[in-house]
């Protein structure tokens, strides 16, 4: 059992360990050929831009400072959907990077749009949103770890921030909540409620009749005459 989740856990990393190492091999090719790759961004309601939909989010700009945010709550954010939401994992990450950037095209500010943080938007955004949508207790607990963790990531989805694509974190925000709809109903093998086994699931019943224990009634009438449960025997 141990290893079986300890497996689990290695594989849930792996994707999100690859999808980072892309995002610095290409930092790393624009910082020492000195060649901006923005042009790779989404650029909205033009089909110029509209390859950015499929490979802004690997494109950061040359602040490294940004990467490093995003790759930490990109890898923590994948992982997290991977390891608790198995079975789908991976449409739910696909819906999230591709609807994010078509929504960004579709309205977005006509302006060049690069980085992962409407994918990082829209993780986290996800597995909020699956707290309230499923309801169970793994869903809600999930959601409230995320609450204590990015709940300051509220503030980049307000407009009008020089430098930063808010536009790109609202949409992603937005699309987390549409993918946790789309998914509610596809529940995970632990989130499955388990009929108790002292129930005989076939018939409904129990195994032992339900008043075994109990007394007769003859024997309850008796007690009943013999003042066992008379006010005034206290």
């Amino acid at each position: 059992m141990a290893s079986g989740k300890s497996s689990h856990f290695t594989n849930s990393i792996k994707f999100p360990a690859l999808t980072i190492l892309v995002l610095w091999i290409v930092q790393v090719f624009q910082m020492v050929t000195q060649v901006s790759l923005s042009g790779l961004g989404v650029y909205p309601r033009h089909p110029y831009g509209i390859k950015g939909i499929f490979t802004s989010p690997f494109i950061h700009s040359t602040d490294v400072t940004h990467l490093i945010n995003n790759s930490i709550t990109l890898f923590v954010g994948m992982s997290m959907v991977l390891f608790f939401y198995r079975r789908i994992a991976f449409k739910a990450i696909f819906v999230i990077y591709l609807l994010t950037g078509l929504g960004v095209w579709l309205f977005a500010r006509p302006v060049l749009h690069i980085g992962a943080s409407g994918v990082v938007y829209g993780l986290i955004s996800f597995i909020f949103w699956n707290g309230i949508f499923r309801r169970n207790m793994k869903s809600i607990v999930l959601a409230l770890i995320v609450v204590l963790l990015y709940s300051g990531m509220l503030v980049g989805v307000l407009p009008n921030q020089p430098g930063i694509s808010w536009e790109s974190h609202l949409i992603g925000g937005i699309v987390g909540i549409i993918a946790s709809y789309l998914f509610r109903n596809q529940i995970e093998t632990d989130e499955q409620a388990i009929t108790p086994t002292y129930i005989d699931e076939e018939q409904g019943e129990f195994f032992l009749d339900r008043h075994t224990f109990e007394k007769s009634r003859s024997e309850r009438r008796d007690d009943e005459n013999n003042g066992w449960f008379s006010d005034s025997t206290f």
